[in-house]
């Protein structure tokens, strides 16, 4: 929770704005799951966001859907 937060900006934008820009994609959760696995930049400005190799694919489904359910 350093760099996200659930409804304000940080460092990266929060979980309600993530949850909204994706909402009704159909291949959300593929690409949600894919920006926290191998990282992102450019989707939300010019600051990086460093790839999680280390979170278990369960982890990073239950992330992803918690995220979505924002």
């Amino acid at each position: 929770m350093a760099c996200h937060t659930e409804d304000r900006k940080s460092v990266y934008p929060n979980f309600k704005d993530i949850a909204a820009r994706y909402k009704g994609q159909p291949d959300a959760e593929t690409r949600l799951a894919a920006s926290v696995r191998k990282g992102s930049v450019g989707a939300w400005g010019k600051t990086p966001m460093r790839p999680n190799q280390r979170i278990s694919d369960a982890d990073l489904k239950t992330l992803v859907k918690w995220i979505q359910s924002r």
